[in-house]
């Protein structure tokens, strides 16, 4: 398999991050080999940017994955791999932060990540089962005080950056009140379908990067559509410029400043969802895609009880929604 070079790009905090990652979140779940040859895979093509979280279970196959890169001098240091993970809702509180990234640590069997977020501004308890939760599984999220953990793993080395997901303007606006280490990156869906420009916009003015989830619309997923890849209008643009319909939502989304994360376990895919850097969509295509009908994919609706933090979905997304 032949690689492709990916450029990167700078973040507030200094660091350079590359501008498309590779997602490792996976439902059902290959067996740990099958991921861990997966992700090799990935990094021979070209990808140097990971990106994996606590609630993936994926941490530990990613790190065995850059361990084997070495071994097999596909990689000269671990410098060349950028590695995100996220801090799970069940440990967003002050004095758990600094335990769970630890823990991503010794899974991951890496001395840091070079960046992490927080992946959802939501807080359960320990004992709740994520994907049916109720309302007494609901703890309180605070804002200022998990973020001030955060920056306490930066000053350690422990993370070259931290960053936030899921977050809204607001949330955002919020979080910069009292940050001494601003956000890095703002990792929220984004796709042709879900444009998310005043969040974009606003990002820009704050120098926060966005980091794109769900790039293709979660094709498939049980929450996802297929509004992007069955979009008539990227078909038409892909078929004028020989290029795949994802190659079109992957370049569109890298011309908006954002870095996409995708996610292909198919080699073919792989490689070409990442040779989207020498070429452009035209003014006319990038109006055309402009007007795509918009709808939200995931709109979390599993965080919302009437007694809980967020007693709707607006609510939950501050009306970003």
């Amino acid at each position: 398999m032949s690689t492709a070079k990916v450029p990167r790009v700078m973040l507030n905090s200094g660091q350079m991050i590359p501008t498309v990652g590779f997602g490792t979140a996976a439902l059902p779940m290959p067996p740990p080999e099958h991921l861990t040859s997966i992700f090799i895979d990935a990094i021979e093509a070209g990808y140097r940017h990971f990106d994996t979280a606590a609630s993936y279970g994926t941490e530990d196959c990613v790190g065995r994955a850059v361990a084997a890169a070495l071994d097999r001098d596909l990689i000269k240091s671990r410098n060349e791999v950028f590695v995100t993970s996220k801090l799970s809702i069940y440990d967003t509180h002050h004095d758990l932060v600094l335990p769970a990234l630890k823990e991503t640590l010794r899974k991951l069997g890496l001395e840091y990540v070079d960046l992490y977020l927080v992946h959802w501004p939501i807080r359960i308890k320990k004992s709740a089962d994520r994907f049916k939760l109720s309302e007494d599984d609901i703890l309180h999220f605070d804002i200022k005080e998990t973020w001030k953990a955060m920056e306490e793993c930066c000053q350690l080395g422990l993370a070259k950056s931290i960053g936030v997901s899921n977050y809204s303007c607001l949330k955002l606006s919020k979080l910069l009140e009292n940050a001494t280490i601003p956000p890095a990156v703002n990792q929220v869906e984004m796709n042709v379908a879900w444009q998310q420009q005043k969040l974009l916009q606003f990002c820009k003015e704050k120098n926060i990067l966005v980091c794109a989830w769900s790039p293709l619309g979660a094709n498939g997923a049980a929450w996802g559509s297929h509004q992007v890849m069955q979009s008539p209008d990227l078909k038409e643009i892909a078929a004028a410029k020989d290029k795949s319909v994802a190659q079109v939502a992957l370049r569109w989304i890298h011309e908006q400043g954002a870095i996409p994360l995708v996610k292909s376990f198919n080699k073919k895919r792989m490689k070409e969802n990442i040779q989207v850097f020498d070429w452009k969509l035209t003014y006319e295509e990038v109006s055309q895609i402009k007007h795509l009908p918009q709808a939200k994919g995931f709109r979390a609706e599993r965080y919302v009880f009437p007694k809980g933090q967020y007693k709707s979905v607006e609510e939950l997304w501050d009306g970003e929604i």
